[in-house]
């Protein structure tokens, strides 16, 4: 009789291999990705005449790019870094075309929430910090998986929950033009002429509450006509950008053409001015945020999706794919409302995000003008890593032709082994990198 391997053996057949070298080159190029993608080809450089000067073929791995910790730290770690260049080139300036006087125009740091569907469950503490008990009697802890869940499921309205969550874009979209003609009234301007005299920049990251609704932190920036590389008006103030916030998030409504709901922010809205300093604290006493720790705090949320007990990683693709989800009670039923609510034709958009509670915004998005671009980060670093081969070579980018020619053959690893194994060269690398990045500082 025979007996399935352990994945330890597995992994140890797999490390003994002879093409396991081969492999994890393969592996290490990617950074440890989790789930490749699987290609087969090759690439040459030749010069215009035709010569060929270098050539490379055979199955090679690209990173598969997902920015879900969940599904992929590697990637998930790139994105973040790329995240955080994005939005520190739009707070500090002085790098990918943004100048260093962004620094000194009115910009805030505004948190929106979803409004109250119901009670539920909470960990509240006194002026003083002492624990106040929840509505139910009981003093939760932090890591009581009650919070954030109705105290009465039956009474809650998921319904209107799952359609605020499914149009919180189109919410934001309108609280922006409500805040420019707010703005305009506010400097004595008409909404047409505004865009001749400012252009409100911004970047904003969606999180998820404990009760599986999102809400939205931003950073906002009031800018001249031409954005980042336009010193904003005189009349310009954080105080007047401040004002024409609140306004904005208490006023803001917004009742979509399939719905008979009006959509509006919840109570709580955060403003706060941000420091022209690069302190690493986010925070400071006097209620104003740090430039220097905000990037970093923002991008953090940009690949903190939902851990495995508020939503699922993939498309749910049936009803019998939702019911073997292993998720919470309270999460599960905005699935299922989601999914029930995506039957209706005006509404089909709501199944295809049933697996995100309903949401469907990007994570991390901002406006043309408040900094560089994603595509902007990745295209600088493809050209870098051109750049190193052909100076390796003695030739440059004028002077030579790339040709590629890739077959696509898969995605993921063949074995669970693989995927054990490069997650762990993942984070031997990142180890690495923290190791040195602490010596740097030093």
């Amino acid at each position: 009789m025979t007996t399935l391997s352990t994945l330890d053996e597995r992994i140890s057949r797999r490390v003994q291999a002879v093409d396991y070298q081969h492999w994890r080159e393969k592996v290490v190029a990617v950074g440890g990705c989790s789930a490749p993608v699987r290609l087969a080809g090759a690439w040459q450089v030749q010069s215009h005449a035709g010569h060929v000067l270098a050539h490379r073929g055979g199955d090679v791995f690209t990173p598969c790019g997902n920015r879900r910790e969940s599904v992929c730290p590697s990637c998930s770690d790139r994105y973040s870094a790329d995240a955080f260049h994005l939005m520190r080139a739009g707070l500090s300036g002085g790098a990918k075309d943004v100048p260093l006087s962004v620094r000194e125009r009115p910009r805030l740091f505004v948190t929106l929430t979803a409004p109250s569907f119901g009670p539920v469950h909470s960990r509240r503490t006194s002026a003083r910090g002492r624990a106040v008990p929840c509505r139910c009697g009981d003093y939760h802890h932090t890591a009581d998986p009650r919070i954030g869940t109705p105290l009465d499921p039956d009474t809650y309205d998921y319904r209107g929950a799952v359609l605020w969550q499914g149009h919180a874009g189109e919410l934001w979209a309108r609280t922006m033009t409500r805040l420019r003609r707010l703005i305009a009234h506010a400097a004595g301007l008409t909404v047409r002429d505004f865009r001749f005299h400012a252009r409100l920049s911004f970047a904003k990251v969606a999180e998820y509450q404990r009760r599986g609704l999102v809400h939205f932190h931003a950073v906002i920036r009031l800018d001249g006509p031409d954005g980042a590389v336009d010193p904003s008006p005189s009349w310009a103030t954080t105080d007047l950008l401040t004002t024409a916030v609140r306004e904005a998030a208490r006023t803001t409504k917004h009742r979509p053409k399939d719905l008979r709901h009006t959509l509006v922010w919840g109570e709580q809205v955060d403003v706060r001015p941000i420091r022209a300093d690069q302190a690493s604290a986010v925070e400071s006493p006097d209620g104003g945020i740090s430039e220097g720790g905000l990037a970093a705090y923002v991008a953090k949320y940009a690949t903190k999706g939902t851990n495995k007990s508020e939503a699922a990683d993939r498309p749910i693709r049936s009803q019998a794919h939702l019911d073997a989800l292993d998720v919470s009670p309270h999460h599960r039923r905005m699935m299922q409302t989601a999914w029930d609510l995506g039957a209706h034709p005006d509404l089909v958009h709501l199944r295809r995000w049933a697996h995100m509670l309903g949401f469907r915004g990007h994570f991390l998005s901002k406006s043309k003008a408040y900094s560089t671009t994603f595509t902007r980060l990745r295209d600088d670093r493809r050209a870098w890593r051109l750049t190193q081969v052909l100076d390796a070579l003695g030739v440059n980018t004028e002077s030579v032709i790339v040709v590629n020619s890739w077959e696509f053959l898969g995605t993921g690893y063949k074995s669970d082994a693989e995927r054990e194994l490069a997650e762990a060269i993942y984070e031997g690398q990142r180890d690495q990198r923290q190791q040195k990045y602490r010596q740097e500082e030093v």
